[in-house]
């Protein structure tokens, strides 16, 4: 598969063109990586109005993924909040009020898109033991929506969910459409799913729309992220989704990620699949070791090992300092969980080492306490209300009563306990005390 970005970078590098445009560094390397770093400079596209080497590169990706693809340079964040308005165009154009039925355990960045936005939010009950787990049960969602007088114009549901649990996205899809309403998955920890000797991915599963953070499982540079639509979706998301990623999407595109995704395109196209199915199974034999030990391993991901802690006597940070000590780095911890997120780039030497250290932690007895019960809050004011009204700083323990004008989290995990607009209880107190958020920020 041609790589057309890179081909055009090289190029405008080895023919030492003066630079007499921006960016400021002018080629002189510094980093190491300056050279490659360009502009949208005569033949090098520009990312959202794509005719030349972009577009061929996103054509170049729209086959490996069986969609129509899009690039973001800016994360999943970006195309988290251009899903929402491709929801927000489609139910107008229908003269719908758009509203988006969604699972709890959010990205902070739906909230501020719907903020932007002004979209409704129905949030579907919370049915997880903690506020990063959030399953829908196809039936439940089934009865849900036939109970629901006015339907929404989307479903929004995160699979993978940051502990590498998944959803039946297939299922869900299935019950969606039979209810006319849209299905949209935050998909981001998961782009590696269409590579697998089952495709697992949304867009092979039925989902309308979807975005993938290509940076987290895929070799690509940090921001490198895919807006993925559907060949079924309404027409309106291709004709608007370059729109969608400018209207919250920098001028200034980074070239290094877009090179990075073009050359992913030539990786995934070229033998990437059997190495990441290799190296699942290299995973799955080090999940069957580590629990051979004694420890507990939750989530069906097949590049992520999800520790739950207490169970062996320790919290998640106390085994992330472990590992950390050991020269391993999580992605991510709390006090009931560790959780590591793997690709095909880890060798089988990391993973033994990894499986070492863990064998070498001697288990005790198991910790009793679970995170508060989780309650759903009650909805005040609008999400956009609230992210943009006049807001304060107070120490957690004084929030009683308060409204929740801010996600409050920080990322990872960057999903919110109590959304915004809505009361924080003691309840709610106790679950961000418990998380270690000792300042929220309030409506004034």
């Amino acid at each position: 598969m041609d790589t057309p970005i890179c081909k055009f970078v090289h190029t405008y590098c080895k023919n030492n063109t003066v630079r007499m445009h921006m960016p400021g560094h002018k080629g002189c390397n510094f980093l190491g990586c300056e050279h490659l770093d360009v502009t949208e400079v005569f033949g090098a596209d520009s990312l959202y109005q794509a005719n030349g080497v972009i577009a061929q590169s996103e054509q170049n990706a729209s086959k490996l993924f069986g969609c129509n693809t899009f690039y973001s340079a800016e994360g999943s964040s970006l195309a988290i909040r251009s899903m929402l308005y491709l929801v927000l165009l489609f139910a107008k154009s229908c003269g719908k009020s758009p509203t988006v039925l969604a699972c709890r355990n959010v990205h902070k960045s739906f909230l501020s898109g719907v903020a932007l936005l002004d979209l409704d939010v129905v949030w579907l009950p919370h049915n997880g033991a903690n506020y990063l787990s959030c399953n829908v049960d196809a039936n439940f969602l089934d009865g849900f929506l036939q109970a629901m007088e006015n339907k929404p114009t989307a479903l929004y549901v995160t699979c993978p969910n940051y502990l590498g649990e998944m959803q039946n996205v297939q299922k869900l899809a299935h019950v969606c459409h039979k209810h006319g309403v849209l299905l949209a998955v935050d998909n981001a920890h998961g782009a590696y799913l269409a590579f697998l000797q089952n495709n697992q991915h949304p867009m092979a599963l039925g989902a309308d729309v979807c975005c993938d953070s290509a940076h987290k499982t895929l070799p690509v540079l940090t921001g490198g992220a895919y807006l993925h639509v559907s060949h079924n979706a309404p027409k309106i998301f291709v004709e608007q989704a370059r729109n969608a990623l400018s209207l919250f999407g920098s001028t200034s595109p980074s070239y290094l990620i877009l090179q990075s995704l073009d050359l992913a395109n030539k990786r995934l196209a070229e033998g990437y699949a059997s190495e990441l199915q290799q190296f699942a199974l290299q995973v799955q034999q080090a999940k069957s070791k580590i629990c051979s030990f004694g420890w507990k391993v939750v989530g069906e991901e097949q590049l992520k090992i999800t520790l739950q802690t207490k169970q062996s006597g320790y919290t998640g940070v106390e085994i992330a300092n472990v590992l950390r000590q050991n020269n391993v780095e999580c992605e991510f911890c709390d006090q009931d969980f560790v959780v590591l997120m793997l690709s095909p780039q880890n060798t089988a030497s990391q993973l033994q080492l990894l499986v070492q250290v863990l064998q070498n932690i001697p288990q005790k007895q198991p910790i009793c306490t679970t995170p508060p019960r989780f309650c759903q809050p009650i909805g005040k004011t609008s999400i956009r209300q609230a992210m943009l009204g006049n807001k304060v700083a107070l120490p957690t323990r004084q929030c009683l009563g308060k409204i929740c004008a801010d996600a409050n989290v920080g990322c990872p995990p960057a999903v919110p306990i109590v959304m915004c607009g809505e009361v924080i209880d003691q309840n709610a107190i106790d679950a961000m005390l418990y998380y270690g958020i000792d300042v929220c920020q309030v409506l004034a």
